[in-house]
């Protein structure tokens, strides 16, 4: 097939979730099929070394810049007035609706493929194809609207969950089939759109052959949260781990040393409770050795959507992991096998403390997960069943059209 691609993310290199998803499914997708790939860059100008990574999966790559979201500008505010979100009005990019409208004329696709939505809206103005609309993601800013207690905040956010809801149910009646990362999400999408076509599971994962080999062995007291502080979930477990539960911890175990990796630009550090046991690692080229070298990971997360990925990773790399029951939704896993999960602060003080301080709980826990990953949650059996997916869409279509 000819799949013409639309990213919200340049997907190399693959450094957060958005950017290890598409550029994995791309990876799979590859073997079959040739790619077209239309890009958003976030960041600035995408280098050439980075533009010949993507191209040794795609036929043809082509990006355009997406402009930050700007709450104070004109556009911004003229989407106080529009039904659509206004961050889609103030972002919405002439660029990639010509790069879109060029390749359907020009490009003989069989099917498109728009991952989250930001590149949906372009996807539905190419006409006779079938569609696909990679990661629909609506818990996150249901939970935002749902969690306030705040009359001017649930307000707020009950606007923008009304209207992000209303702007996705009329994207779904254009496309042939979803994918979603969780049963959860699911859930979410049939609650709004019960007559949705096709909402299939498709979740995050870790490409196997990327995680063999000797990374390091891992250091008694220590752990390890592999996570941007400048993600707003992030930030907040972090908080909640720093303010609540570490100072517990370090009570017992006061030689334990937490690793927090990825950017801190504009994060506001100072509002964490830091010292000499908290190291901030900032960007890491490499998370793996880092991880690997780790005594057990932990993820208090208490808001999000998405499975993840950081969970899947440190499983890969024999890394224990404890959570909170958010942080591990949507992950098909036993607590206490093959990984703690704990949700108040004593609950995963004691439980970060027993791995801690078992080496043969560490132990199981390491192989549980390291084999769950290896059984589930590979790229390669991810990638077939949004392969699946493209080969029913493209058939019930063909079979419509012939009608």
């Amino acid at each position: 097939m000819k799949v013409l691609f639309l990213s919200s993310w340049f997907p190399y290199p693959p450094d957060n979730g958005s950017r290890i998803r598409i550029f994995n499914l791309i990876k799979q997708l590859s073997k079959e099929h040739d790619i077209t790939l239309l890009s958003f860059a976030r960041d600035g100008k995408v280098t050439e070394d980075r533009l010949k990574a993507m191209q040794r999966y795609c036929s043809t790559v082509q990006v355009v810049p997406l402009a930050p979201f700007r709450p104070g500008s004109f556009r911004s505010t003229l989407g106080l007035f529009s039904s659509r979100p206004r961050s889609f009005i103030d972002t919405y990019s002439r660029g990639m609706q010509r790069l879109v409208e060029r390749a359907g004329r020009e490009g003989d696709f069989t099917v498109v493929i728009a991952s989250q939505i930001a590149t949906a809206p372009y996807a539905v103005t190419l006409k006779g194809l079938p569609r696909i609309f990679e990661e629909v993601e609506l818990a996150t800013l249901r939970e935002k609207y749902t969690s306030q207690s705040h009359v001017g905040h649930r307000l707020r956010y009950g606007l923008m969950w009304w209207k992000t809801r209303r702007f996705t149910v009329h994207l779904l009646r254009q496309f042939d089939g979803c994918t979603v990362v969780s049963q959860r999400e699911q859930a979410n999408v049939l609650s709004i759109a019960p007559n949705c076509r096709r909402v299939v599971v498709v979740p995050n994962g870790v490409d196997l052959d990327r995680y063999k080999g000797d990374f390091g062995a891992p250091e008694p007291g220590t752990l390890i949260f592999p996570g941007a502080l400048s993600y707003g979930a992030n930030f907040d477990a972090m908080a909640f781990f720093l303010h609540k539960v570490f100072p517990m911890v370090k009570a017992r175990r006061p030689e334990v040393i937490l690793r927090i990796t990825g950017k801190t630009n504009g994060v506001p550090v100072d509002r964490l409770p830091l010292d000499e046991s908290v190291i901030l690692t900032g960007y890491l080229n490499d998370l793996r050795p880092t991880v690997a070298q780790s005594w057990a990971c932990v993820v208090p997360l208490r808001v999000g959507g998405g499975t993840r990925l950081k969970i899947l990773e440190a499983m890969a790399l024999s890394t224990p992991v404890v959570s909170t029951t958010k942080g591990a939704e949507g992950l098909e896993i036993t607590p206490g096998e093959d990984i703690l999960i704990a949700d108040e602060p004593t609950a995963f003080a004691d439980a970060a403390l027993r791995l801690l301080d078992d080496p043969t709980l560490r132990a199981k826990l390491a192989a549980n997960g390291q084999r769950l990953v290896r059984e589930q949650y590979g790229w390669d059996q991810i990638g077939k069943k949004l392969d699946q997916l493209l080969h029913q869409v493209v058939r019930k279509h063909r079979h419509q059209g012939a009608l």
